[in-house]
């Protein structure tokens, strides 16, 4: 229709420069212009027929009709570049992943949009070859030349338009380029940002012309989105995986999330879907029960008419390691406490809880330590000897036993270490032991509240998770949420003789207690990460009447359960002096995968001198050794990288040494598979193809208006080119306002009587 009224398409007005070809100044041009407008306005000024009204309104119409005819007269034009015929290339680069395999656009594929509008007969295709000398790339995990679409196969793993973008530019660089055309659905996953190729194609004068292929939105789908996991974790313990479920054409359903650890069922729930478009977090619970690297698979069967199945489970892969953890716990009276917590832990072969219990002034007790020689000298006084232990749990214990070297150390243990703090309440912790504005005080989770606050003093509280403790693992008494929060309405309350009301920005309260008769609400359980570790505070003092309580049934393992999962939680994800990492855990067969290393020594401090290699144990038992090298960007960091050809679980182990000392090692995994990237977030991104298009000089088509691009191309301003000038007087629209004018004065006429 614009081309119909402005005799051109709007391309040509966008990249064209407006102008006047008449044969006269335009300067005499306007002053003839202005003599005559002012003789019509003249001439009806003095007409005494007729009210002011229709005069004015008549001149008007008037003055209308003789602009008309003179902007027709000053012969205006376009001045615009268009390509020469055949003398320049245009690069076509055609999606060949597997994501244009589905099927979406009335049931049928979308790479039949490819064989339909690129094929040997088709008109697009005839009228691109007509004009330019074309030249065919395909691209997905590689991009590589064609000799025409019909070689595609739609079978690549992966989509990374910036990498074929940029080869096609390279291999294009010796010719007169016009342009570049990607079809496309827009599904790029290669993780790459692609501003610095858009930035070289603009800087090349080179547009990029996007084609969106497929829908923006699946009418009927459901996709496992995030999953969040720890990468390792203790052999047996209580693990909580957060999941995303996206869909659409599915809301209000009911379906099944399913967990799944090679195969075996390990947990499944229910999830009701919300409308359409809605994501639906949802939280699963399980327990690791068996050692080493666990493949576990998330998924949502496969519902009725779904376009796509391939996105309805990820793979993960979880490290469970059977070791034994240590845990320093001091205390600074005797108090019943410590027995318990002992108990509690005494079979759980993946927790050794050190007791370090003072008995009177100078005078120790040593509890389940590993030689004699084990905190001889009471509570550690160096780095090395402290940060031996992974978790650290404070007792009542005044702040003024430590050396400030020996609170600062605590600190240190948690912020640099990467160990877990949990300090526990009584008459000589927190702020009643006199740690507000200590350094262990910047690592809690709560505010220590200072002498004029602490009023209120010994307190029964009848606790009760928060909205965020009843989903937490650490704290869950049972395997469903409903029966873990009856269960915790259901034990005796505690003592508390620390006040304690607040909780730090950035921190989260997970358990309260309700003070009786008004006394308000105390914090009795709250964490928060400090640096590269946790810090938890429970500032209650007599937790193990939640087993000796007379209302307590003897068969009732909520005391055991709750320090089991308490002190595992502390020690999850301590770090060692040597650790190891996967910028990705999982790879294609033939693609690189980086390993990195962080290294310190038994102070936790980073060496920058150490031999570091890499073990990679393949699936077949193959094992070959990767040196990594220090980084020289951050003290510590070692990298290296190497290319699995084989399928399945590469282990990864990884040694330190500095001299003739060990400083310690490291195992990861890395799961080496086809990607299924392509089949998630698998609408059409429009916003993507549109941004390569407007940031390289480009347009955005669709199947329906792709019929314009190869006239389009014609006035992209690359290549060999020719100055045009397009007239302009002799548009359809100019004599339809002239003939609308004419007939409206003569309406206006007839209608006042005039005519």
């Amino acid at each position: 229709m614009f081309e119909l009224l402005f005799k051109y398409r709007p391309v040509v007005f966008e990249r064209g420069d407006f102008a006047f070809a008449a044969p006269w100044p335009v300067a005499a041009a306007a002053v003839a212009a202005l003599v005559l407008a002012g003789v019509v306005a003249w001439s009806y000024a003095r007409a005494g027929a007729g009210r002011r009204l229709e005069r004015v309104v008549l001149a008007g119409l008037r003055l209308t009709v003789l602009a008309l005819l003179l902007f027709c007269l000053a012969r205006p034009t376009l001045v615009i570049s268009t390509t020469v015929p055949q003398r320049n290339f245009v690069g076509v680069l055609i999606d060949d992943s597997r994501s244009m395999r589905i099927a979406d656009q009335d049931g049928r594929p979308r790479s039949d949009f490819v064989a339909e509008s690129f094929g040997e007969e088709s008109a697009l295709r005839k009228a691109l070859e007509e004009r330019f000398a074309v030249r065919y790339f395909r691209f997905s995990s590689a991009a590589d030349r064609l000799a025409g679409p019909e070689e595609l196969a739609f079978a690549g793993t992966r989509t990374r338009i910036g990498e074929a973008l940029e080869a096609a530019r390279n291999e294009l660089a010796g010719v007169p380029l016009a342009g570049l055309v990607v079809v496309s659905d827009g599904a790029d996953n290669s993780r790459e940002s692609l501003s610095e190729a858009l930035v070289a194609l603009r800087a090349a004068g080179v547009p990029v012309h996007t084609v969106g292929v497929g829908l923006p939105v699946l009418e009927r789908d459901i996709e496992v989105g995030r999953v969040d996991l720890p990468a390792r974790v203790l052999r047996g313990a209580s693990l909580a995986v957060d999941v995303v479920v996206s869909q659409s054409g599915y809301g209000g359903r009911r379906v099944p999330l399913v967990v799944e650890d090679e195969g075996r069922i390990v947990a499944e729930r229910e999830v009701e879907l919300p409308p359409d478009g809605e994501p639906a977090p949802v939280r699963v619970a399980f327990t690791a029960e068996e050692a080493g690297p666990r493949r576990l698979r998330i998924r949502v069967p496969a519902q009725p008419g779904e376009t796509v199945v391939e996105n309805n489970g990820r793979e993960v892969v979880l490290q469970v390691e059977d070791r034994r953890e240590k845990i320093l716990y001091f205390e600074g009276e005797p108090r019943f406490e410590v027995k318990f917590v002992r108990r509690a832990v005494m079979d759980d072969p993946n927790l050794q809880v050190v007791v370090l219990q003072r008995v009177a002034d100078g005078k120790f007790i040593r509890l389940d330590v590993d030689d004699p020689e084990e905190l001889r000298a009471g509570f550690p006084a160096t780095r090395e000897e402290l940060f031996a232990y992974r978790g650290l749990v404070l007792g009542s214990v005044e702040a003024s036993f430590f050396t400030h070297d020996q609170l600062r150390m605590i600190a240190d243990f948690v912020g640099d270490r990467g160990g877990g703090l949990l300090a526990l309440g009584g008459r000589r912790a927190l702020a009643e032991g006199g740690y507000a504005g200590t350094p262990v005080a910047d690592a809690l989770p709560v505010v220590l509240e200072t002498e004029s606050d602490l009023a209120g003093g010994v307190a029964e509280v009848k606790v009760e998770p928060t909205r965020a403790g009843r989903a937490h693992a650490a704290i869950r008494l049972a395997s469903d949420e409903a029966t873990s929060l009856e269960r915790w309405r259901s034990l005796p309350p505690l003592t508390s003789t620390n006040v304690v009301r607040r909780v730090k920005p950035g921190a989260t309260a997970l358990l309260t207690g309700a003070v009786p008769d008004g006394g308000g609400e105390r914090v009795v359980l709250a964490a928060q990460r400090y640096g590269r570790g946790k810090a938890i505070a429970f500032p209650v003092q007599d937790s193990w009447l939640w087993q000796m309580h007379a209302d307590v049934p003897l068969d009732d393992m909520s005391h055991e359960t709750f320090w089991r999962q308490m002190l595992r939680w502390l020690v999850d994800g301590v770090p060692d002096p040597v650790t190891a990492a996967l910028p990705r855990g999982e790879a294609e067969p033939g693609e690189a995968v980086e390993v990195v290393a962080e290294v310190s020594d038994s102070a936790y401090l980073a060496v920058n001198d150490a031999r570091v290699v890499a073990r990679v144990r393949a699936p077949d038992g193959t094992e070959s050794e990767l040196p990594l090298d220090w980084t020289v960007d951050r003290d510590g960091r070692y990298r290296g990288t190497f290319t699995p050809r084989e399928e399945g679980l590469h282990e990864i182990r990884i040694e330190a040494a500095r001299g003739e000392r060990t400083l310690g090692g490291a195992v990861t995994w890395v799961r080496v598979a086809p990607s299924d990237a392509e089949y998630f977030d698998a609408g059409m991104r429009e916003p993507l193809l549109r941004r390569i298009a407007e940031e390289t000089g480009g347009r955005f088509y669709t199947p329906a208006t792709v019929a314009a691009l190869p006239e389009d191309l014609r006035y992209t301003g690359g290549g060999t080119t020719v100055v045009e000038e397009r007239e302009l007087w002799d548009m359809p629209i100019i004599f339809l306002l002239l003939l609308g004018v004419v007939a409206a004065e003569w309406g206006w006429r007839r209608a006042r009587g005039l005519a």
